[in-house]
């Protein structure tokens, strides 16, 4: 498709010049297959579509109308695009088959792979993932389960207002990418889901998750290994063990995170509020330069921890002294009520103490008594007003 730009030239007589510009090509799911009855297969429809805007040299739109469309699981490769300037817009919802195995046992039910400059907007994903959380629940034999949405070794992503439901495992996974920007995201699964993290982030640079709800069974945003430049602002948190660095250390060689700003979430009822996590065992990994503000939180049982012997099932952990570093670590204005009474909680390693640790204007209380802070091998300062009082 062509558009004609025209315009008038101030002269005598007047003068009109026309210039040809490319505009986006648009490519609509149903003309390439695709059934909106819920029933039918459209996997290949949307590999079809796909497929023709990568081809397309010029920016391209892939429509998704209104209705449910059933994806099994599906590989968007960008390796060999031609277009740097893809835009999904999804009017209806993406649905999982009923039967979890069928995508339980790959990975991922719907993943990007190499792809520079793809925006996806609106639509709901149906991860159907009620069936193997009961599945796993009965101790059964079960697949591990599917990531609803990844992205991987990508760059110049944008997914705005897209709605996941019960995935089977993480909801949303970037990978090895940079420059990604998430926002007015709905994340939403039972309390009782397992491994249902909302957005898992590793070996990423420059992700920004903005304005969104996220309630789950697992971390609301879990922060692996080799992230940077991070940016969460505004996120409701809640179901969920709330927002997670780590864990870390699980590798002897790994990298670390530095340069994450957490601020303007609320956490309600949620298992922690903001956490760093490693594993006790000897790593090259650290974590620096995190910054934690304005938080509010609701009835959390730990609404401020680190925790550097983290072992999950209590059993068959490591038992060595976390290599970890833990530096530069700033919680400020961080307010509201715990559901236990330690509401501030260090315990770092032995070996590479916590250091430059900084309270200031933290206000956390316990039911009708006050907070209490715990510490180990952790150093740094407090200012304003600080309760529980710091124990650094």
């Amino acid at each position: 498709m062509v558009s004609i730009v025209c315009f008038i030239a101030i002269l005598l007589p007047f003068t009109v010049f026309c210039t040809a510009s490319a505009s986006t090509i648009t490519y609509n799911v149903v003309n390439f297959g695709a059934k909106a009855d819920g029933i039918t297969d459209s996997t290949k429809s949307f590999l079809s579509a796909w497929s023709s805007a990568c081809a397309s040299t010029q920016p391209a739109t892939i429509y998704v109308p209104p209705g449910r469309y059933l994806l099994g699981s599906a590989q968007f490769w960008g390796q060999h695009c031609k277009n740097s300037a893809i835009t999904m817009r999804i009017a209806g919802t993406l649905v999982a088959p009923s039967d979890y195995s069928v995508i339980g046992k790959n990975g991922n039910w719907l993943a990007f792979e190499s792809v520079d400059g793809l925006s996806i907007y609106g639509g709901i994903l149906d991860g159907r993932g009620t069936g193997l959380w009961a599945c796993k629940a009965s101790g059964k034999s079960c697949p591990t389960g599917a990531t609803t949405l990844a992205f991987y070794n990508s760059r110049n992503i944008v997914v705005s207002g897209l709605t996941s439901l019960n995935s089977q495992m993480f909801h949303m996974v970037v990978y090895g990418c940079t420059n990604a920007k998430l926002q007015g995201l709905k994340i939403l699964a039972s309390a009782s889901s397992p491994n249902t993290d909302g957005i898992h982030l590793q070996l990423s640079s420059g992700v920004s998750i903005l304005n969104s709800r996220i309630a789950t069974g697992d971390d609301c945003v879990s922060i692996g290994p080799g992230n940077s430049n991070l940016w969460i602002e505004n996120v409701a948190c809640g179901p969920g063990h709330g927002i997670s660095i780590g864990s870390l250390g699980w590798d002897m060689q790994e990298p670390g995170v530095q340069n994450v700003t957490v601020k303007s979430v609320t956490f309600k009822g949620t298992q922690n509020g903001v956490r760093i996590k490693t594993w006790a065992r000897a790593s090259s990994a650290y974590v620096k330069g995190i910054l934690f503000q304005h938080l509010v939180m609701v009835n959390v049982q730990n609404p401020v921890i680190i925790d550097q012997n983290y072992c999950p099932n209590s059993g068959n952990c490591p038992t060595q002294v976390s290599g970890v570093k833990i530096s530069d670590v700033t919680y400020q204005n961080i307010h509201g009520t715990s559901a236990t009474q330690v509401a501030v909680k260090f315990d770092c390693s032995k070996q590479y103490p916590c250091s430059r640790i900084k309270l200031e204007d933290v206000n956390l209380t316990y039911k009708t008594q006050p907070a209490v802070a715990s510490c180990l091998n952790a150093g740094g300062t407090t200012s304003g007003l600080v309760a529980p009082t710091g124990c650094l």
